[in-house]
């Protein structure tokens, strides 16, 4: 059991790193990306690229963010000829592409089967002591992600993306570029979320186009709207109760006799539940943003 709660606590801690990537466009800039699960996916997919060809993990996940960072540019480049929802659905049909190639380029990707035996940071540890490590680095990074995001916030760029979220044409008048922001908000997101897949890719020693698939982008957004977006408190929060809701489906469906067959389902709607009834009664989020209000 302590095995188990170890695992899901990892997992959180890395998924919690997407949930703040994500916070950064949608929380502080109101970017609607419905497509943030391909930052990571790149960042997972380098890590299984650079070790089928023998590069150095640290030289793999590096490229990944470089990668990862392009990718933003590009995405956010699409945004200045579109509208927000628009983009959104922009955003969507890119990471569906990047599935759809990492699906049929076998060579290249494994194909539908993946890449497997890849190399974690922590492999050199045994395997008590690798389970603990994998805990606290993902622990230790996402603290961190978590006070940089926060001192963000209260700086002169977290308020100017707030700005462009809440008065854009004011924005423009006082003198900042739209374009300029987005570009680096979704940069700056790519990177982070990039780092957190290829810490999940190492830490499973795995990688696939499940990592693509558009559910990951609702799991990593339910945690966003549950715990309140544009804080940073309310994303952890979010993050630790989805994971939670995930984690606890396998161990249900043993204790009610259910089929196998019926996880990814019960998973869907218990936290498609979870969403609609935040959404109904809290809809700011269980802990929402707090904005200044002029006196």
């Amino acid at each position: 059991m302590f095995d188990f709660c170890l695992h899901v606590f990892t997992l959180a801690c890395l998924y919690g790193l997407m949930a703040l990537a994500l916070n950064l466009q949608a929380g502080y800039a109101g970017l609607l990306n419905f497509g943030h699960i391909a930052f990571a996916g790149v960042g997972a997919y380098a890590v299984g690229i650079g070790h089928l060809r023998g590069w150095p993990l640290p030289l793999s996940m590096l490229a990944g963010v470089l990668v990862a960072m392009a990718l933003g540019a590009l995405v956010a480049r699409l945004g200045r000829q579109l509208a927000s929802d628009y983009w959104g659905i922009a955003t969507l049909a890119v990471a569906e592409i990047l599935r759809i190639v990492a699906l049929n380029q076998g060579d290249f990707t494994g194909g539908a089967q993946g890449i497997s035996a890849l190399p974690g940071p922590l492999d050199a540890l045994p395997g008590a002591a690798q389970s603990l490590g994998y805990a606290a680095l993902g622990l230790a990074t996402l603290l961190a992600t978590a006070w940089l995001s926060a001192r963000l916030a209260g700086a002169r760029y977290g308020r100017a993306l707030r700005l462009l979220r809440e008065q854009p044409a004011l924005a423009c008048c006082l003198g900042y570029d739209p374009g300029r922001l987005k570009r680096s908000a979704t940069m700056a997101s790519a990177a982070i979320a990039a780092l957190a897949g290829s810490l999940l890719a190492g830490y499973t020693h795995f990688v696939s186009p499940d990592y693509l698939l558009a559910a990951q982008t609702f799991l990593v957004w339910s945690m966003l709207m549950i715990g309140g977006s544009g804080r940073v408190a309310g994303v952890l929060l979010g993050t630790l109760l989805v994971q939670a809701a995930y984690s606890f489906v396998p161990l249900a469906r043993d204790a009610l006799g259910l089929g196998s067959d019926s996880v990814g389902a019960l998973r869907l709607g218990l936290i498609g539940g979870l969403l609609l009834a935040c959404l109904l009664w809290r809809s700011a989020g269980l802990l929402p943003e707090q904005l200044r209000k002029l006196p």
